[in-house]
């Protein structure tokens, strides 16, 4: 390799290792493997003082547990490192070898071929937040699960409620007052009940960091305006904008629906194309709750009491295309299921689309703040 040129570089990251193999500009330099380092700063900067004398260097790993804490420490460095989605990464049919060494090789020679699709790498104040975000929808999961256990309990000991509403005020006095035949039995439905109030304790804390923070949040403004939609609450907001960071860098609203797995995947050859399921490649946190949320236009179009107390502070060009979107995709909701097309389908066109309309408010608040 010569010592003026670029060396592409292919890191595969571990938890304590990793595995680097680079290669030259030209089609014709052999790819070298480095080996393995440790993922210790002072290994890292090892390995960049070894690599240098041939050159600048570009470097790229997969997106995977180990987070952005490389690249962001690379750039620090003042060197060029790039994420990659490892579902894009370009695999050849017949390659049914996988190692560490091969896929640092790999992903050497496609960064130098430039086949491969970088992921957007949020600043360390928005991984921070989206944290919180992905804590408090975990603990609301958590919530849920509990609340099953005890219903599978209570049915299992045919103990049955018969009022009305679950985990309101009157079915908890009714859960306090139960009295199972045996102490064992007993003190298990107390454990249960327990576990439900203490998760509950653990997410209404993580509420009250998520609202503390919220207002210093730079996705809040659209979060918040996002809030005039139908089926769109606090939750469906923080939650899309908080792990697609700023919409602004989606071209075309197709790009923002192909990320959140929303498109339908394709298998099309000559004269015939064959579409299927949807790909779900992009985002589950937000594809999941903005498919729940497009739920809601299976109704008429109505604004609400709730959405007006909402919108109240929201610009009147947001409550104008929340409207919009209503009228359109009810009545598509209605087509769709009128045509016999399965409800789970239906939802997930309309989420689709609902998807598209978030994208133009994103483009609304960006032209309104500047």
């Amino acid at each position: 390799m010569s010592n003026n040129s670029t060396t592409f570089v292919g890191l595969d990251v571990h938890k304590d290792s990793i595995t680097v193999a680079c290669v030259g500009a030209a089609t014709t330099d052999p790819v070298i493997d480095v080996g393995s380092i440790g993922t210790q700063q002072y290994a890292i900067d090892r390995l960049l003082k070894r690599l240098g004398g041939h050159g600048r260097l570009e470097l790229v790993y997969e997106a995977g547990p180990c987070g952005f804490w490389l690249q962001r420490y690379l750039a620090s460095r003042q060197q060029a490192c790039v994420v990659v989605a490892s579902s894009l990464i370009p695999q050849r049919p017949g390659d049914r070898i996988k190692t560490d060494r091969r896929d640092a090789r790999n992903l050497a020679l496609a960064l130098r071929a430039g086949t491969l699709t970088p992921v957007h790498i949020p600043t360390p104040a928005q991984e921070a937040f989206r944290d919180v975000v992905r804590a408090w929808q975990q603990a609301k999961r958590d919530i849920t699960a509990a609340r099953q256990r005890l219903k599978s309990f209570l049915l299992r000991n045919d103990i049955r409620y018969t009022g009305q509403a679950n985990w309101s005020a009157a079915h908890r006095r009714w859960l306090a007052q139960l009295v199972l035949p045996s102490r064992a039995q007993q003190i298990v439905c107390q454990e249960l009940i327990d576990a439900i109030s203490e998760r509950e304790r653990r997410r209404d804390r993580i509420e009250a960091e998520l609202d503390r923070l919220a207002p210093a949040w730079d996705g809040y403004p659209l979060a918040h305006a996002l809030q005039a939609f139908r089926g769109i609450q606090k939750t469906v907001a923080y939650t899309v904008i908080a792990e697609a960071g700023d919409l602004s860098r989606f071209a075309h609203p197709r790009h923002f629906m192909a990320w959140l797995g929303l498109v339908p995947g394709e298998h099309s050859s000559g004269a015939t194309r064959r579409q299927g399921p949807i790909t779900r490649c992009g985002n589950r946190w937000a594809r999941t709750l903005l498919v729940e949320a497009a739920w809601a236009y299976r109704y008429s179009p109505k604004v609400s009491a709730i959405i007006e107390r909402r919108a109240q502070t929201i610009d009147p060009q947001i409550r104008a295309l929340a409207w919009k979107a209503q009228l359109r995709l009810s009545t598509r909701y209605r087509r769709l299921a009128a045509r016999g097309k399965h409800h789970n389908v239906v939802v997930t066109a309309i989420a689709r689309e609902l998807g598209a309309f978030i994208w133009a408010a994103a483009r609304l608040v960006t032209h309104t703040a500047a």
